[in-house]
């Protein structure tokens, strides 16, 4: 028998002999592990931390446990290293660590966003940051208020290499000892949901006894030594739990309803800003029990360890990927990493972002076009389009967009029609929104202008009707004709998922596809004909980027020039089709 003792209290433990070698092995890993975090995380020259924050770091790198968190480096050290028998790398923490959810406190976008918010609401400034840090600062967040505060945005910015605290807790996003330590407590009702998901206080006021276990869920039972190894090193025991292989754990952050305020600071009204859940819940995906973790955390084909100490080979291992569609910010995180004090690798980086973009190209949407021919001096051809996923297309938060990009070429390969083309600065050639601002594109079913373009999208409206890109100002949908996802039948959708728009009544956009018939002038021109079609995506339209340039901040100037400098590339082509028309 070995004896852990922690803080002066000992505990008793029966461990068998391989697992203390195993334990010791442990402690050198997570030495090295410490040691390894101490290296800059990088950020921008001459930024100084926020005033009055010095009492609130730690030294450089050192990792951080709270009341009820600790930050990710303490599960890397035996989260890493982990392969397949064919050598798959499979690693927990370096995937996490270049998505998304690890960098939502760094998302630069969200950061300026937040900013316009307070700006326009100045004495709502301390409500917007509590709420908006509820899914992007979750672990500072829910300690603030554990303590009876509230959660705070800027107080815990810029990301710095000698962060400490409640700091280190903010700037680790959607870390390991959030989503392992939520409950199945009210999971899938509207309880839950806008970040209402549940963490276990501790037992006494004052935080939790030394070596009293904390309970950290996951879907595998752990035998008891080895769940012993896990206390002794962290402090947490893990426990058995299904919900974390279930959609309404996701739901709690990817359904949220914002209440839109007035001049005066009082809610005025509400928004289904994103409700991906939702959507989920009424289409075919549900019915089939395909989870939002089958698509985002795919799970691994051949048996794989969720450990590199002792971990046992376990079926379908979930990878900790998160891919989804967010392939710009990904790239914009690699590209302005020091400003943003990122801490993935660059190589890290890369594989996320092409990780996504292959998801976004083979997984999302099929676009045909078929039935192209030319009558009385004019082509008519109809493009369809599938969408592959289980929720609507584009999902998420509204700035999201997807558009048919159609060219036709006569038999000289002369342009002889472009609807929907990307110009360099972000914008869509032909819509009105990007050019003026203010309107929305209508959804069609015939095309026969190069000024008229498909765009599937979600148009927020405030209380004036008036299109608006300010999201505390939204009281309601003036378009949404996204993409819905098969057996989603739109007479049936609450309203929170409702069609809003030209699309409500169209008969051709149905659960999973729409069709759009082109009827093109080509008189004067010879054949044959060739149409092109491809299917674009954007994760930040070119209207949201650019209503931010008013505001005087860093954040907003920030992610602007961000924009600019990338907006080329700010679209990817999710699914192409060509035809010849005689």
């Amino acid at each position: 028998m070995a004896e852990f003792c922690r803080a002066g209290r000992a505990r008793a433990i029966r461990v068998p002999p391989r697992l203390l070698s195993a334990a010791l092995v442990l402690a050198s890993v997570m030495v090295v592990a410490d040691v390894e975090m101490a290296s800059p995380l990088g950020y921008a020259r001459g930024t100084q931390a926020p005033a009055g924050s010095a009492s609130r770091r730690e030294p450089r790198g050192r990792s951080h446990s709270g009341v009820l968190f600790k930050t990710s480096d303490n599960c890397m050290a035996c989260h890493n290293g982990m392969t397949t028998a064919s050598g798959e790398d499979v690693s927990i923490g370096s995937s996490w660590r270049a998505s998304m959810m690890a960098n939502s406190a760094r998302d630069p976008y969200w950061q300026a966003s937040v900013r316009r918010e307070t700006i326009d609401h100045p004495g709502a400034s301390a409500a917007i940051q509590d709420e908006c840090s509820i899914c992007h600062m979750p672990m500072a967040r829910t300690e603030a208020r554990a303590a009876g505060l509230e959660g705070e945005v800027f107080r815990h910015l810029p990301v710095r290499p000698d962060a400490g605290g409640e700091d280190r807790l903010a700037h680790d996003g959607v870390s390991c000892t959030m989503c392992h330590q939520i409950t199945g407590e009210n999971l899938g009702t509207p309880a839950s949901f806008t970040g209402g998901y549940v963490v276990n206080l501790p037992r006494v006021p004052a935080g939790p006894t030394p070596g009293d276990p904390r309970t950290i869920f996951g879907r595998f039972e752990i035998e008891k030594g080895l769940s012993a190894v896990m206390h002794s090193a962290t402090e947490y025991r893990p426990v058995e739990s299904p919900h974390l292989g279930q959609s309404e754990l996701c739901a709690t952050c990817h359904t949220l309803i914002t209440r839109a305020l007035g001049p005066d600071g009082k809610v005025i009204g509400e928004l289904p800003e994103q409700v991906m859940f939702l959507e989920w819940r009424h289409g075919a995906f549900s019915r089939e029990q395909r989870s939002c973790q089958s698509c985002h955390m795919p799970p691994v084909a051949e048996d794989a360890p969720v450990a590199s100490v002792l971990g046992v080979p376990r079926k379908s291992v979930a990878r900790h990927t998160f891919v989804g569609g967010n392939f710009f910010m990904l790239r914009i995180l690699n590209q302005f990493r020091h400003e943003l004090g990122v801490a993935a690798q660059p190589r890290e980086l890369e594989m996320s972002a092409g990780r996504t973009v292959q998801n976004l190209r083979t997984a999302t949407a099929a676009v045909s076009v078929t039935q192209a021919e030319v009558v009385d001096g004019r082509l008519r051809a109809d493009v369809t389009v599938e969408n592959l996923t289980g929720h609507k297309l584009p999902t998420g938060y509204p700035s999201r967009r997807a558009w048919i990009h159609l060219t036709v070429r006569d038999r000289g390969g002369r342009n002889v029609f472009e609807s929907g083309a990307l110009a360099p600065d972000g914008s869509i050639r032909g819509n009105e929104n990007d050019s003026e601002g203010g309107g929305a594109e209508p959804h069609y079913t015939e095309i026969v202008r190069p000024d008229q373009v498909q765009i599937y999208e979600s148009v927020m409206g405030d209380a004036a009707g008036r299109s608006t890109t300010a999201l505390l100002a939204a009281v309601r949908y003036l378009k949404d004709n996204r993409l819905l996802p098969r057996g989603f039948d739109k007479a049936t959708a609450e309203p929170n998922i409702a069609v809003v728009g030209g699309a409500a009544t169209a008969p051709e956009f149905t659960g999973g596809r729409d069709r759009v018939r082109y009827a093109i002038d080509v008189t004067g021109h010879e054949g044959p004909f060739v149409v092109d079609v491809e299917l674009r995506f954007q994760v930040v339209g070119y209207r949201w980027a650019q209503n931010l340039r008013p505001y005087d901040s860093i954040e907003t100037r920030r992610f602007v020039r961000y924009y600019e400098s990338m907006s080329s590339s700010s679209s990817e082509v999710l699914s192409t089709s060509s035809i010849t028309a005689r």
